[in-house]
């Protein structure tokens, strides 16, 4: 059953990031940012794409695939915070506690930021787009762990 999830989880973790590299794709030919009103339509929807697509695979891979994995690795996630199955995600050299929060923090500023402050939006937006790269990894490293584990028990 766990396995069954894990594989539909991937595979939802798949769409986000195609969705995510061609929000990129669309979007490398303007970066860094430096106007986000001198942006064409389709920049925007590219980059509330981008947005909207690295918050549901972070979402995606926090509240499901870490708990899932670890668990079916053997691992008792029973009554285990988030931070105890993120220290042990660190532990499986996924990604690192300090990296995760990173991505966190600057997924939420994005998501709430006003336009008064474009400057500072504009700075967190370059920096999201940089940091996009990490959080496809994560996903693709636990994928990798999962299919070796999986193939291993075969």
């Amino acid at each position: 059953m766990i396995e069954k999830r894990l594989e539909l989880y991937f595979t939802e973790a798949t769409k986000h990031i195609d969705l995510i590299d061609e929000s990129l794709d669309v979007l490398q030919q303007i970066l860094p940012l430096q106007d986000y009103e001198a942006l064409n339509q389709l920049q925007r929807f590219a980059l509330n794409a981008l947005i909207f697509r690295f918050s549901k695979l972070q979402d995606l891979i926090g509240a499901k695939i870490f708990r899932n994995y670890l668990e079916y690795t053997g691992y008792n996630t029973a009554d285990k915070s988030f931070f105890d199955i993120l220290k042990e995600i660190e532990k499986e050299n996924v990604v690192d506690i300090d990296t995760w929060d990173e991505l966190r923090e600057l997924r939420n500023k994005i998501a709430h930021e006003y336009p008064q402050e474009l400057d500072e939006m504009l700075e967190s937006i370059n920096l999201f787009i940089q940091r996009a790269s990490s959080l496809i990894k994560v996903a693709k490293k636990l994928e990798q762990k999962f299919y070796e584990t999986k193939k291993q028990r075969s």
